[in-house]
C-alpha cells in the first residue's frame, strides 16, 4: 500500500489511490475494520475530533489507540475508554499531516449508532476524518487546508454528496468537531453546494 508523497502529484493537486489508500496519506493500518454492506454508496464525509489524553496534542496515543496499541494504564484517563477498538479512515494532525488508518474501500469504526440522510449506521457508507482537538477548541490553518485536500481528493473518487460533523449524525450523544470548528470556512474553501452541509453548519 501506498504510503509516502508523490511530490509531482502534490504539487498538480491531483490524488494517486490504491485498493482505497490514498498516496499524499501515511500509512498505519489499523486492525478495527469490516467490509461495507454490498451495495454500499461512500457519499459522507463524516467529520470527528479526538485528543488523547483530551487536550494534548502531537504524542501517539491516538495512533495508538487506532491500532489496539495504547497502554490504558499511562494515564488516568485511559481507564475509562479501556479495550475500546475504534478506528477512523483518516487522522489529521495539528500541523496538517494527514494519516491513514483503514482502506476508505473498507468499513472504518468512527460513528457509531448513527443517522444521516434517510440512512442509519454510517459507518456502513461514510468516510470517517478525525482532526486532532478538543470539542469547542479551534483548529488550525494547516488542518483546514488539509482537510479540504482530502475532502477534494476523496470526491475524485467515490461519489461524496454530504460532509456532516460527528455531532450532526449522532446528535445528543457526540458532540465533536464542536463549535470551535469552522464550517463556513470549509465549504467556502471547497466551493461545494449548500445541500451538501448539514443546515445548522452553513
Amino acid at each position: 500500500m501506498p504510503s509516502a508523497t508523490d511530490p509531482a502529484t502534490a504539487r498538480r493537486g491531483g490524488a494517486h489511490w490504491q485498493q482505497g489508500w490514498l498516496a499524499e496519506a501515511r500509512a498505519c493500518p489499523s486492525p478495527n475494520f469490516g467490509p461495507r454492506p454490498a451495495g454500499a454508496v461512500i457519499d459522507l464525509i463524516v467529520v470527528h475530533s479526538i485528543s488523547l489524553p483530551p487536550g494534548t496534542y502531537g504524542g501517539p496515543e491516538v495512533e495508538q489507540l487506532f491500532t489496539n496499541t495504547l497502554d490504558w494504564d499511562a494515564h488516568p484517563y485511559f481507564a475509562t475508554i479501556r479495550g475500546l477498538e475504534v478506528s477512523a479512515h483518516f487522522f489529521i494532525r495539528r500541523t496538517g499531516e494527514l494519516i491513514q488508518f483503514v482502506s476508505a474501500d473498507d468499513r472504518a469504526w468512527h460513528a457509531g449508532a448513527s443517522h444521516w440522510r434517510g440512512r442509519s449506521q454510517c459507518n456502513d457508507d461514510s468516510i470517517g476524518v478525525e482532526l486532532e482537538g478538543l470539542e469547542g477548541e479551534r483548529f488550525e490553518p494547516a488542518q483546514y487546508q488539509a482537510l479540504v485536500r482530502l475532502c477534494r481528493a476523496l470526491k475524485t473518487h467515490y461519489p461524496i454528496d454530504h460532509v456532516a460533523g460527528h455531532e450532526h449524525i449522532a446528535p445528543g450523544r457526540k458532540l465533536d468537531p464542536g463549535p470551535g470548528f469552522d464550517w463556513p470556512r470549509l465549504r467556502r474553501s471547497l466551493r461545494w453546494p449548500l445541500h451538501r452541509f448539514p443546515a445548522s453548519a452553513r
